[in-house]
């Protein structure tokens, strides 16, 4: 056979551009293109809410994208635009597209069906909730859960289901995966049930996986065996993964890129590498500045204004207490011995005990008078009911609570009633801990119309609004309700409330957890200045050791109702004599080697 010049330049034209189509398809289409996208909400008093604003953000095949930003920036509503989950009742986009690729055939989102929609979700696009206990259906077992979504994409019987659910829970880390497959999620830890979702989501190998904020609520060891967990699920799969959150020290390992958000607006996107060692906008060094693990005790933390309007910040040392003198030389003001708090888990058909469950178990330490001490743990080890029975909110099985040389262990609702005014929690939950019918300033002056009956209406409002000013709200606030507010503020009217009798002792509970990086700056910035003008002292209940390094004077580890160990905060940090308080400082973001 004899082929022509022209023939063979046409065949090697042909395989140019053969080999041309098939990188162009196989490399430079991504896998998600959001194109510049505005989503608005309409509001009730006819208002358009500008949510986002412009946003361009691409995903590749195997790839892991970060979206960061605080609280109201954004980026969870940019996810769930994707997905098509937000109320199309009060949702609008003026501007934008959503390109979905697949099979290299490009489908903008944005202009699909609910039935076009259904074949998409789940099945090429999951999503992981941040919270697993509202996603997961309460009535109905975990395992049936995600045998459904299998059933429903792939059309196999029910016993291949459940034997692909089983591999899943095993593939996911879950301890007795035929156990709880048949369990309700209220039977499960917090972890368990993220990685109940995480089994959900992947059950159907999605092109890209969704994850907002799969890891806030989560203790840091639970957070850093989650992490690694969508790590290699996403290696495994060859997945890409939108990976939203509010701390930058979360994806400091696991993402490639990193978007960041701030008030509906796309500030900076780069390398994690990048990010990380070389920030350009001042949101971005202002979320990589704010984190308390990168400060000593006492040290005033910068906060988002410090960069946004270029205000100088110098670290500084505020006023410190005698913590650091002889344990001899300081007033004990609690005093716990051998504190035992069992809850029943069995009983008989007569009401007999037949199990039971060690909340706290024979714990004693001594907390002084002036100082923060720290207690940290995991969920479940007891911390909150330790806290808890401390302020007799809880009643101990056995033991003693000696508070300022007072037995207090089996006090009378009477003598009760006194020890509230000198003995005040700050909740984990503001916005549930507030009524949601009462003004902030009813809610603050409640305890104080109680306590002192004397004090007029308005001697309570003047003592009220002094105390909102000091919380940096202002009188304005004082006829607000808890809804107007963000959830830093609400923070502050707790931490108001909790003041307002001028207490001896506070036990705050995790009254920092949930908020964003540069808020919770804020929060524990007031907490210390507080301190200094009120001298209270307090019991900071924690799972994260970076925040309880930072406010305490002492820390106090705990596991499984026990002590593992107490001392001075820089000691136990700098050279932890328990295993198990070493995994917690290892499982610190910032920290990670």
């Amino acid at each position: 056979m004899i082929i022509t010049r022209a023939a063979a330049m046409r065949l090697l034209l042909y395989c140019k551009v053969s080999i041309i189509k098939s990188y162009y398809c196989g490399m430079q289409f991504p896998l998600l293109a959001i194109k510049h996208l505005s989503i608005n909400f309409s509001t009730m008093n006819g208002r358009v809410h500008h949510a986002v604003n412009d946003v361009n953000i691409t995903i590749h095949k195997n790839e892991i994208v970060a979206i960061v930003g605080e609280s109201g920036s954004g980026k969870s509503v940019t996810a769930l635009s994707v997905l098509q989950l937000l109320p199309k009742q009060i949702v609008s986009y003026p501007q934008g597209e959503i390109n979905f690729y697949l099979n290299n055939q490009q489908c903008n989102l944005l202009t699909y069906t609910n039935e076009q929609l259904q074949q998409i979700r789940g099945n090429h696009i999951a999503m992981i909730f941040q919270e697993p206990m509202s996603s997961l259906n309460p009535v109905i077992t975990c395992g049936k859960q995600v045998l459904e979504a299998i059933i429903l994409h792939k059309k196999i019987s029910y016993e291949e289901a459940k034997k692909q659910t089983i591999h899943l829970f095993e593939k996911v880390k879950l301890s007795n995966p035929s156990i709880v497959f048949n369990r309700y999620p209220h039977q499960l830890s917090g972890g368990q049930k993220q990685r109940v979702m995480i089994a959900m989501a992947i059950c159907c190998k999605p092109d890209l996986l969704i994850c907002d904020e799969p890891t806030t609520a989560l203790d840091v060891t639970v957070q850093k065996e989650i992490l690694q967990l969508i790590k290699d699920i996403q290696q495994e799969n060859k997945m890409g993964v939108i990976f939203i959150t509010h701390d930058l020290g979360v994806v400091s390992e696991i993402a490639d890129r990193i978007v960041v958000m701030y008030k509906g607006n796309m500030v900076e996107q780069n390398t994690t590498q990048q990010i990380f060692s070389n920030p350009t906008h001042a949101y971005t060094k202002a979320l990589l500045a704010c984190r308390p693990a990168l400060y000593s005790k006492g040290t005033k933390l910068p906060v988002v204004a410090n960069f946004l309007h270029d205000i100088s910040f110098t670290p500084s040392l505020q006023e410190n207490s005698n913590i650091a003198s002889s344990n001899n030389e300081k007033e004990i003001l609690i005093s716990v011995k051998n504190l035992q708090v069992y809850f029943s888990t069995r009983k008989s058909f007569t009401g007999k005990e037949l199990a039971n469950f060690k909340a706290v178990d024979e714990v004693s330490f001594d907390i002084y008078k002036g100082e923060t001490l720290g207690l940290v743990g995991e969920s479940g080890c007891g911390k909150t009911t330790l806290g808890r029975s401390i302020l007799k909110l809880i009643q101990p099985t056995a033991g003693s609570i000696m508070y300022n040389n007072k037995d207090i262990t089996y006090a009378t609702n009477q003598q009760l009633q006194k020890l509230r005014k000198e003995m005040q929690l700050i909740f984990q939950d503001p916005y549930a801990s507030l009524n949601p019918m009462m003004t902030v300033g009813e809610a603050i002056t409640e305890p104080l119309h109680f306590h002192n009956k004397q004090l007029t209406n308005n001697q309570a409002k003047e003592k009220t609004i002094y105390l909102l000013e000091k919380v940096g709200l202002t009188a304005n606030d004082y006829k607000k309700y808890p809804h107007e507010f963000s959830g830093g503020q609400r923070q502050r009217i707790v931490i108001a409330r909790a003041l307002i009798l001028q207490p001896a002792f506070i036990v705050c509970d995790e009254s920092v957890s949930a908020l964003d990086v540069s808020v919770q700056a804020q929060v524990l910035n007031l907490l210390n200045d507080l301190k200094q003008e009120f001298r209270f002292t307090a019991l900071f209940i924690s799972h994260d050791l970076s925040v309880i390094k930072y406010v305490s004077d002492r820390i106090m580890v705990m596991k499984n109702g026990k002590i593992e160990e107490i001392g001075i905060a820089e000691k136990i940090f700098n050279n932890p004599q328990s295993q198990y308080t070493q995994q917690l400082i290892d499982a610190i973001p910032i920290l990670r080697k």
